[in-house]
């Protein structure tokens, strides 16, 4: 796990420049390789400094950590997807197909239910086909097959990876603004990273270079496709906060009326003397202190960062 944290960083600060060049959904603002690489780093580092053979405690450290540090929509997004990830490997000491399954069906659930507004064509769809891949090959076992032997994890995490490449492919037919640009979804791309990343730690095999001569608009000849889109307007508004989950449902709720690409997720499990939570909260707007303001009605926020969503901020 901490091998895939590494790689994972590695790979998008490799492929960051490209991500930053297809990324027009849901703002044009180039920065979606960015913001995946930085907060992989902060996940990595957590990762590597954790001395632990329990799977849930290293991959629980990293989540935590990208949740702390995350940046942009693609980032919190990861953020959760490693949150999610290491719950049914707590106590765990070894990788296996059906947790595999186990892991990025729950990662699914938590990533749909943060955004307030889903979509398809992103990293959501994504994460949906390569969750129900990795259901039905750890499901599929041959006779005298072990459910939890190395057979059955390799053909998972091909199959997931395999999914993964088709989903990012058929984004572009999924939202109009990908579509009329003949584009596929910057951060559906860097999930696919991620994916593939695991599968090079894990079987030593990572994904081959004719996989993204399929992605419209990711060869490195290609134009910086955000760079041709109206300029985006507005506020990015990250922060952190501790609130109980009926007043976080109040915030999501206002939030959502005044801004869009709203996520809160969760910072840790509930605190039984104070019946709170820390939420992690992002959300696009166009009245930031007005929007800071809505926040501190409901209570004090923390580690609060404002970033212009506009396409020269990556550059």
């Amino acid at each position: 796990m901490r091998r895939w944290l590494g790689m994972a960083e590695t790979v998008l600060a490799n492929h960051s420049d490209r991500l930053n060049a297809i990324n027009i959904f849901p703002v044009p603002d180039g920065d979606t390789g960015t913001n995946l690489y930085l907060t992989a780093r902060a996940a990595a580092q957590a990762a590597a400094a954790m001395d632990s053979q329990d799977l849930g405690v290293v991959i629980g450290a990293a989540g935590q950590a990208a949740m702390e540090e995350a940046r942009g929509n693609s980032g919190t997004l990861f953020a959760v997807f490693l949150d999610a990830f290491a719950v049914p490997l707590a106590g765990q000491s070894r990788l296996s197909g059906p947790l595999l399954a186990e892991s990025l069906h729950r990662c699914r659930i938590r990533a749909w239910s943060a955004l307030s507004e889903p979509v398809e064509g992103t990293m959501l769809s994504v994460l949906a086909a390569a969750a129900d891949a990795a259901a039905n090959a750890s499901e599929t076992a041959d006779a005298g097959e072990a459910p939890h032997s190395n057979a059955v994890l390799v053909r998972t995490i091909d199959a997931v990876v395999d999914a993964a490449v088709a989903a990012v492919v058929d984004t572009e037919a999924q939202l109009r603004t990908l579509h009329d640009a003949r584009v596929v979804d910057a951060g559906a791309v860097g999930l696919l990273l991620v994916l593939g990343a695991l599968r090079a730690a894990v079987i030593g095999e990572g994904l081959g270079d004719q996989i993204f001569d399929r992605l419209h608009g990711y060869a490195v000849q290609d134009p910086h496709i955000h760079a041709q889109q109206p300029p985006a307007e507005g506020v990015e508004l990250m922060c952190t906060i501790t609130l109980s989950p009926l007043d976080a449902a109040g915030l999501r709720h206002r939030l959502d009326e005044i801004g869009e690409s709203v996520i809160m997720s969760p910072l840790g499990p509930l605190d039984e003397d104070s019946g709170c939570v820390r939420w992690r909260v992002h959300v696009h707007v166009r009245d930031p202190e007005a929007a800071l303001a809505e926040i501190r009605h409901t209570g004090e926020p923390e580690k609060v960062a404002f970033t212009e969503l506009h396409s020269d901020h990556a550059r």
